[in-house]
């Protein structure tokens, strides 16, 4: 009789009945909601399959945790992102890594990220975060500092056409916004809604908001850095809700620093397994009102978590 496998899954799960129901077949399942580096090291050995996710995780999977996994063979990820693995550790070691990255026909019914992003721009467009604040917080209630532009006089720039820009691209076409990308991939196009731009300078001068929809591969990370951001308008917005890493931290802040009248809207951060109390973004957000940061939650609705965790866990019995 085969052996079953031991999978620990330390991702919240338990609200998502069908996944753990699907886990426990033919498996011995444990979970371990959002475990320290340190209740992660004393177990690990027991298990031959992880279960995660990279939101709401202090877990890097490097060569520390993947040296006491002697029993490891597969790490099944609910997500497209993957830079909370290190795949050259993985591949070394002959771990197979699951993740939903090409899994097309399953992502192509996810819009969460998509639209937190339009979100993130109209909340960052009619200010309403630092409204809120100046009410609550100062009992002022005084529009003039809050006045906005209407959407129609706004240029919205996008960098990455692929599934989560052209979905924002038409949310933000069919609100009213002149819509802009610049995707190298993208060759053949005859979409009259957008206009494609030829570099991200070309964008950068055009655009009011920039919205980020690109991987963290090794060509993107910290694509958005100084020689960038140097185009940008002193009153751009600018969206992210991609990876953090594939915007340099220092470089932003003190582009903020030098213009207050511009934002900046996050939904992550670099290295989050490291958490939040050392990060740059949110020490300057203490003290500043021109970024607002969001706990990577992009894909945190009932039906995403639904789709994405349930395929994984599909991937992972019929791998």
């Amino acid at each position: 009789m085969k052996k079953k496998n031991n999978i620990l899954a330390i991702t919240p799960i338990k609200h998502i009945e069908s996944l753990v129901k699907n886990l426990k077949k033919k498996s011995n399942l444990k979970i371990i909601e959002d475990p320290t580096e340190k209740e992660l090291l004393s177990i690990i050995s027991d298990y031959n399959i992880i279960f995660t996710n990279p939101n709401k995780s202090k877990i890097f999977f490097g060569k520390k945790i993947l040296n006491h996994a002697k029993n490891l063979k597969i790490i099944c990820t609910a997500s497209t992102g993957t830079t909370h693995i290190d795949k050259i550790e993985l591949k070394k070691r002959k771990i197979k890594l699951i993740s939903i990255t090409k899994e097309y026909q399953i992502l192509k019914k996810i819009s969460s990220t998509s639209e937190l992003a339009i979100t993130l721009t109209l909340s960052a467009i009619r200010k309403i975060k630092n409204a809120d604040l100046d009410v609550i917080k100062n009992n002022n209630w005084d529009y003039e500092k809050f006045i906005a532009n209407q959407f129609a006089s706004i240029n919205i720039g996008v960098i990455g056409l692929g599934r989560l820009g052209k979905i924002y691209a038409n949310f933000a076409y069919n609100l009213g916004f002149k819509v802009f990308f610049y995707d190298p991939f993208v060759t053949k196009f005859d979409n009259k809604k957008f206009t494609k731009l030829a570099s991200i300078k070309e964008l950068a001068n055009l655009s009011d908001v920039i919205s980020l929809h690109i991987h963290a591969d090794k060509k993107n990370i910290n694509i958005i850095n100084k020689s960038k951001i140097r185009y940008f308008k002193k009153n751009l917005i600018l969206i992210n809700t991609s990876r953090g890493e594939i915007v340099n931290d220092q470089d932003i802040i003190a582009f903020l620093k030098k213009n207050k009248n511009a934002y900046y809207c996050t939904d992550v951060l670099n290295n989050e397994s490291k958490g939040v109390v050392s990060n740059k973004l949110v020490k300057y957000a203490k003290n500043n009102n021109n970024i607002l940061i969001t706990p990577h939650i992009g894909g945190m609705t009932n039906q995403a978590q639904n789709l994405a965790y349930n395929h994984a866990a599909y991937l992972l019995k019929n791998n």
